[in-house]
């Protein structure tokens, strides 16, 4: 009788205690998130920020300032409602920012567009004073994943899949490549001793 292969069949006490340190690890992730006077998205591509603002305010009003690495949103002779520099740069020429009328009235708010230069990571935060989110937790939808062009999607998915390896402890898609080509070789030579073989 073989004993339980702990791969495949985790112990579920250790299951519950992970799944309770994720859901606590969520909700304080969540919390410090609330916390902030603006709220933001991101797809793989570009990052967006809103800003609840004041309902008689007009864009001459705003003091906004984007650059390469840095943002700051304020309602001008009032401290700054975001300021700080980005965790990664952006592509300026492709940055905006406008101010809307929201559907609650009264009230408007700032929607600042971001695009990232690097279009193959997740932002742990808009400005780097404000507290991290796990980028490591983020699944985007597979509709995003066919907007992108073929290289970048193939390097997001292969990024994705090492992800998930490192989480439950297998190889990453290199290790495993490395592995599969170390096999071929030894069905190539079976006269030769790879007992001793490292792989990295």
């Amino acid at each position: 009788m073989s004993s339980a292969d702990p791969e495949n069949n985790p112990d579920p006490k250790e299951v519950a205690a992970r799944e309770f340190e994720e859901k606590e690890r969520k909700a304080k992730e969540d919390a410090e998130q609330a916390q902030l006077p603006y709220k933001w998205t991101q797809t793989i591509k570009d990052v967006d920020v809103t800003i609840a603002v004041p309902g008689n305010l007009r864009g001459r009003d705003m003091d906004v300032v984007l650059t390469k690495n840095k943002i700051k949103v304020a309602i001008k002779g009032q401290e700054p409602l975001i300021e700080g520099d980005f965790p990664h740069p952006v592509l300026l020429d492709e940055c905006s920012w406008t101010l809307e009328t929201t559907s609650q009235p009264p009230g408007k708010e700032v929607a600042v567009h971001l695009d990232k230069v690097n279009k193959v990571e997740w932002w742990p935060h808009v400005v780097t004073s404000a507290p991290k989110i796990d980028v490591s937790k983020i699944t985007p939808e597979s509709s995003k994943l066919s907007d992108l062009d073929g290289e970048t999607r193939a390097m997001v998915e292969k990024m994705m899949y090492d992800q998930r390896q490192k989480e439950i402890g297998g190889m990453t898609s290199d290790e495993q490549r490395k592995m599969d080509m170390l096999k071929k070789f030894q069905a190539e030579h079976p006269e030769m001793d790879f007992s001793n073989a490292q792989i990295g």
